[in-house]
């Protein structure tokens, strides 16, 4: 059942996304993860020198009472972040084949300077001690970082798929990768699907839709984990364990030999636009060696009670059901068998980046992971963007929570669209938006 603090989040992003109250009759609003605590409007602040559009109007976020968001920066096409050891914020621009170096101010913002230019659709950056890696399209590099410059690139893992691998022929949907470190060196590197459905994937070499891993000290990269769509999501939990926010396929068909909701006859093998939207569930999911997510033969489903339209839906531990089109007697792949996925967001959310916290920040936010929701792109109406958060429970994850909202309005417009969110060592939090142009500084309150 709805809880009626989820209910008045809900109604309060309606609201305050467009930055004041919308003339537009409003619609139903889409399902959105509840709050720990409720959640309140803030304005956000903006210098002068930033405030070309969505900027060019008062915008307002939601966030936990006492907290305060600004931005920090106006970088266009911002997408993933992570901070050096010397406290300024990288920030990764597939777009301009570029690295930005944000530095505090001292005033709230941010000077930003190209780091490094010239690459080939850069995405995922991460540290390990001041050794800096970054995945292009096809590779992964590891930099000197020292004095806010990179040098002496060194090839981690080259010849990654993307647009330019002969086989593919041009033709590469989900080019960008993310990289993570494990405590004991080794580098995983996400490879995504050529597209939506695309089987020989999973018998390429290097396999797409997984995770890749290569040895500490370096050598050749072998699957770590497989069936991952497009695991953009790529971190390593205070644990230890990696972990993958996961992109899910589209327009899955409806895999019961009953009628959906209305419908008068079986449903089987038919894409129905309310079962889509809710199905598969992205998955939030910690991996093992050897772990499969299903993709393409399996779906996690979230239903409590599968194919039944309307059903409830349970977010965690999920299951998985056939997929009709293409394992419809589990010939391919028995998804009986495949570990259920320990947290999920509702279909079509585009989780995108993922980070962990571990001390950071206050109360309840203290240990857990924060994830980038970019929002569907094909739903009616739109799943919104926000910043979630899942507690670290018990050595797992919770459920999903919601830290900032606020970015979609009643209509299903948006003025924005988180990607990353990081901890700085400030005690803040700075989030990407790639469709704003903007990096975000949200400050907690603290007791």
């Amino acid at each position: 059942m709805t809880s009626l603090r989820t209910l008045v989040v809900v109604a309060l992003v309606a609201v305050l996304a467009a930055g004041s109250t919308p003339s537009a009759a409003p619609v139903a609003a889409a399902p959105t993860a509840a709050a720990p605590v409720d959640l309140v409007p803030v304005s956000v602040n903006v210098p002068a020198a930033m405030a070309a559009a969505p900027f060019d109007q008062p915008r307002r976020t939601l966030v936990p009472p006492g907290w305060t968001m600004s931005v920090f920066a106006r970088v266009p096409s911002a997408r993933l972040a992570a901070f050096a050891p010397d406290g300024s914020l990288l920030v990764s621009v597939p777009a301009q084949g570029s690295v930005l170096r944000l530095v505090p101010d001292g005033r709230g913002a941010a000077t930003t300077s190209v780091l490094l230019s010239g690459l080939d659709q850069p995405h995922g950056l991460t540290f390990a001690g001041s050794t800096l890696y970054v995945a292009q399209s096809d590779r992964v590099d590891a930099y000197a970082y020292a004095s806010g410059a990179a040098t002496a690139p060194r090839p981690v893992v080259t010849g990654l798929p993307d647009a330019k691998s002969p086989d593919l022929r041009g033709a590469y949907a989900h080019a960008l990768k993310s990289v993570a470190v494990g405590r004991d060196g080794a580098v995983y590197v996400s490879v995504g699907s050529t597209g939506n459905v695309s089987v020989g994937d999973l018998t390429a070499s290097p396999p797409r839709a997984s995770i890749l891993r290569i040895p500490p000290g370096g050598g050749a990269p072998e699957p770590y984990a497989v069936g991952v769509r497009n695991g953009t999501g790529l971190a390593v939990a205070p644990d230890g364990a990696v972990w993958t926010a996961v992109n899910n396929r589209d327009n899955v068909a409806y895999p019961f030999d009953r009628p959906y909701g209305e419908t008068s006859g079986s449903s089987f093998g038919k894409v129905i636009a309310a079962y889509v939207r809710d199905h598969p569930a992205e998955a939030l999911a910690k991996l093992t060696p050897g772990r499969n997510l299903g993709w393409p033969y399996c779906n996690p489903d979230p239903d409590v009670q599968p194919g039944v339209a309307g059903s409830a839906q349970n977010p965690s531990d999920v299951a998985f059901t056939n997929d009709v089109q293409l394992n419809p007697g589990g010939g391919k792949l028995d998804c009986a068998t495949l570990p259920p996925v320990e947290e999920t967001l509702g279909g079509h959310s585009a989780p995108l980046g993922l980070s962990f916290v571990d001390g950071t920040l206050p109360g309840a936010y203290a240990r857990g992971a924060l994830v980038g929701v970019h929002g569907s792109w094909n739903a009616s109406p739109p799943r919104a963007p926000e910043v979630s958060f899942f507690p670290w429970e018990n050595g797992g994850l919770g459920r999903q929570q919601t830290l900032v909202g606020g970015f979609q309005a009643a209509d299903g417009s948006r003025w924005g669209r988180p990607v990353a969110a990081v901890a700085g060592p400030d005690g803040a939090v700075y989030i990407t938006d790639d469709q704003a142009g903007a990096v975000y500084r949200l400050v907690p309150t603290r007791p």
